[in-house]
């Protein structure tokens, strides 16, 4: 059963800059390049026609496209770091987008997610990861950000369980309306949910 969440994809320049923050940190597990994404939110192992009503209610998400910039790195786990992460600076047209996708899957019965929503883009996953070591990765990178880019759309993504996560597969995308106020509407899916789902 595929494991579902919302999410931003990274476009290829700014993957490109995420990824020369990859090694210097030991124990680390580096992310793929293609596999870079901001989760919105995570939705979890459902069954099919979840899915179906899930993707359906995404269809009426109308928001406007924005620019994002990436910035700062940070780490998960404090004296026990499990993971690294390079940061988003503040948005509120990300936020409100997460908040309403937030609301759309409350109403369809999914668990609230108990972490609060703070955008970033996973770079690596640390097993025993040394509390310095970290620190002393993250003060060699912290001025890390790169150019804003511009978010069109947002996708509803699936993973196998596997080590480090993905790979990642994208099963529906909205499009957020341009300037011109045109209104979201779904991508066609390289496949249906339903139809991963069985």
């Amino acid at each position: 059963m595929p494991r579902l969440f919302t999410a931003l994809e990274i476009p290829r320049d700014a993957a490109l800059s995420l990824s020369l923050l990859r090694g210097g940190l030991p124990g680390a597990r580096w992310i793929d390049v293609e596999n870079y994404h901001l989760t919105l939110r995570f939705i979890g192992d459902v069954e099919g026609h979840v899915a179906d009503e899930i993707a359906n209610a995404l269809d009426r998400v109308h928001r406007p496209s924005f620019q994002m910039t990436l910035a700062g790195v940070g780490a998960f786990g404090g004296k026990k770091p499990h993971a690294v992460w390079a940061g988003v600076s503040a948005s509120p047209d990300l936020t409100a987008l997460q908040g309403e996708i937030d609301r759309i899957c409350q109403r369809l019965g999914l668990p609230a997610d108990p972490r609060k929503f703070s955008p970033h883009v996973t770079l690596a996953r640390l097993r025993n990861g040394s509390p310095l070591d970290v620190a002393q990765y993250l003060s060699a990178r912290g001025n890390f950000s790169v150019q804003p880019f511009r978010v069109g759309r947002f996708v509803l993504m699936s993973s196998r369980d596997s080590v480090g996560g993905g790979p990642y597969i994208v099963e529906e995308a909205w499009s957020l309306s341009s300037v011109d106020g045109l209104a979201s509407s779904r991508f066609a899916s390289a496949s249906d949910a339903s139809r991963i789902m069985r």
